[in-house]
């Protein structure tokens, strides 16, 4: 069975950096990152294709990188210059499987991230 295990998350004061990862127990291809804080919509961080392309929303960019270690099936998301409204729990979102063919759409549990002094 495949799963999408997050972890990394916690709490950071302002200007601080966290690393999240996501692990999956088969092959990643394109992977995503989402943010939902309370109230809010979900929203859209940061992608990498399966081919290492990369795209990152306005409000992260240059602060936040996403990257891959395929040998581990594992996934990052370095971020970096945390601010508060960065605070959110964070979702990623992976096609998982063991070929590409076969692959399927599966969501990490979610890690919180708060961002206080």
């Amino acid at each position: 069975q495949v799963q999408l295990v997050e972890s990394g998350g916690g709490l950071v004061q302002p200007g601080g950096s966290l690393r999240l990862s996501c692990a999956a127990t088969r092959t990643i291809f394109t992977v995503r990152w989402y943010r939902q804080a309370p109230g809010e919509e979900r929203e859209l961080v940061a992608t990498m294709s399966q081919f290492g392309s990369t795209n990152y929303a306005d409000s992260v960019k240059d602060r936040f990188t996403i990257s891959r270690d395929n040998a581990k099936n594992t996934v990052y998301l370095q971020m970096n210059s945390l601010k508060p409204e960065d605070t959110a729990v964070y979702y990623c979102n992976a096609e998982v499987g063991s070929t590409y063919l076969e692959r399927r759409n599966y969501w990490g549990q979610g890690t919180q991230v708060t961002v206080s002094s």
